[in-house]
C-alpha cells in the first residue's frame, strides 16, 4: 500500500486527476469545518496551547518532535502536558489519563509511546479542548502539547508547528485524495514553524523553516530490557517490521546503521500478533518505538526496539521558547487587565 500511495501521491504527477471534483467537494468541506470552528471557540485556555501537526497524510515525524519538545519545555522549567485523540484506541470513558503501563488497545500506540519516552503526563480525549481544560482542572501541568491537531480547530491553540518528511515533501501538491495534502499550502501562513524531517524544502515559503533530524539512540532488548548502541547493527542480520506512517524511512534507518535488512511494512496503527514477529534463524527482530508498546506481550526473546530522537538547531529552540515565553506573557497581561476590571 504505501508503494502505491508513493506512486500515486508523491511522484511529480497526478495520475488520479479525474477525481478533482472530489478535491473541491473536501476543500469546501474542509474550509466550512474550519470556520465553523472558529467561529464557534470561546475564550482562550489559560495557559500556552502548542499544536504539533501536518498538512499532508502520512507519518512526518510528528511524535518525536512531541518528544522533544517536552524534553526541551522541561529543561526551561515548564510542565508539560501531551494531549492527544488517541487514534487506534477505545477507552470506556474520556479523558484518559495515559502511563507506559496504559494498554495500547486503550489509549493508542502513540500516546503509550509519549507517556514511556517523555516521562509527562499524556491525555487522550477524542474532543482535546475538553481533554486540555480537564487536564487544567487536575492541575497536570502548565503549557499544553497537542501531538497531531493542526486539523482540530475546536481547541485554542497559540503556537502551531507543521512537520514534513523532508524526503516526500508535498508530494504532488494536491489535495486528497488526488495527492497528500489536507489543506492547501497556504494554510502554511498561518502556522508560527514549518518543520521538515530531513532536508529543506524549497516547496514551502515560510521565514521559519527549521530543519529536523531523527537520530538512533539506543537499541533496547523488549524482553529484557538489555540495551545496546545502534552500532551494534552493523552486520547483523535484520528482520524488520513496522506498522507507521512512513515504514520507509525506519527501514532506510537501519540499513544506514549497517543492517542486513529484511523488511516487512503493515499498515500504520498495525494491531500485531505473534505470527507478525516470526524471524529466521541469527535474524534480530526490530521494531520501531510506537510499535513495541502493542508487541511487549507476546514479543520473543530477540526483539529489539529502534529508539530514535528529534534533533532540532538551537536557532529553533530559542525560537520556539521565545514564543512559548511570549504566550505566557500575554495570558498574564491579559488576567491582569481582566481581574483589574473586574
Amino acid at each position: 500500500m504505501t508503494s502505491l500511495i508513493d506512486r500515486l501521491w508523491y511522484g511529480g504527477k497526478r495520475p488520479l486527476w479525474p477525481l478533482y471534483p472530489l478535491v473541491w467537494l473536501y476543500r469546501a468541506i474542509a474550509e466550512n469545518r474550519r470556520r465553523r470552528a472558529w467561529q464557534a471557540r470561546d475564550e482562550r485556555i489559560p495557559v500556552p496551547v502548542v499544536v504539533v501537526g501536518n498538512i499532508t497524510a502520512g507519518g512526518t515525524g510528528k511524535s518525536p518532535l512531541t518528544a522533544a519538545l517536552t524534553a526541551l519545555l522541561q529543561a526551561h522549567g515548564w510542565q508539560p502536558v501531551v494531549l492527544s485523540r488517541g487514534y487506534g484506541g477505545k477507552a470506556e470513558r474520556y479523558p484518559l489519563l495515559v502511563t507506559p503501563e496504559t494498554e495500547p488497545d486503550e489509549a493508542g500506540d502513540e500516546p503509550v509511546m509519549l507517556a514511556a519516552e517523555s516521562g509527562c503526563p499524556v491525555v487522550v480525549d477524542p474532543d482535546r479542548k475538553r481533554g486540555a481544560l480537564w487536564a487544567l482542572e487536575k492541575k497536570l501541568g502548565n503549557v499544553l502539547l497537542c501531538d497531531d491537531g493542526l486539523q482540530h480547530y475546536r481547541l485554542p491553540r497559540d503556537v502551531e508547528l507543521a512537520v514534513f518528511d523532508g524526503a516526500r515533501g508535498v508530494g504532488n501538491g494536491a489535495l486528497i485524495p488526488v495527492g497528500p495534502l489536507r489543506e492547501p499550502l497556504e494554510r502554511l501562513s498561518s502556522v508560527d514553524f514549518v518543520i521538515t524531517n530531513g532536508g529543506y524544502l524549497d516547496a514551502v515559503e515560510h521565514d521559519h523553516q527549521f530543519t529536523m533530524s531523527l537520530a538512533p539512540s539506543e537499541l533496547r532488548n523488549l524482553v529484557t530490557g538489555e540495551t545496546l548502541p545502534p552500532e551494534r547493527l552493523q552486520g547483523q542480520s535484520v528482520r524488520a517490521v513496522a506498522g507507521i506512517g512512513n515504514p520507509g524511512r525506519f527501514f532506510d534507518t537501519l540499513e544506514g546503521l549497517g543492517a542486513k535488512v529484511r523488511p516487512h511494512a503493515f499498515a500504520d496503527h498495525h494491531r500485531f500478533t505473534p505470527d507478525d514477529l516470526q524471524s529466521e534463524a541469527g535474524e534480530w527482530l526490530v521494531m520501531t518505538a510506537k510499535d513495541a508498546v502493542k508487541c511487549r506481550k507476546f514479543a520473543p526473546d530477540n526483539t529489539w526496539v529502534l529508539a530514535v530522537k528529534a534533533r532540532l538547531p538551537q536557532s529553533f529552540s530559542e525560537a520556539f521558547m521565545a514564543s512559548v515565553n511570549h504566550c505566557r506573557q500575554s495570558l498574564d497581561s491579559n488576567e491582569t487587565a481582566r481581574t483589574h476590571h473586574g
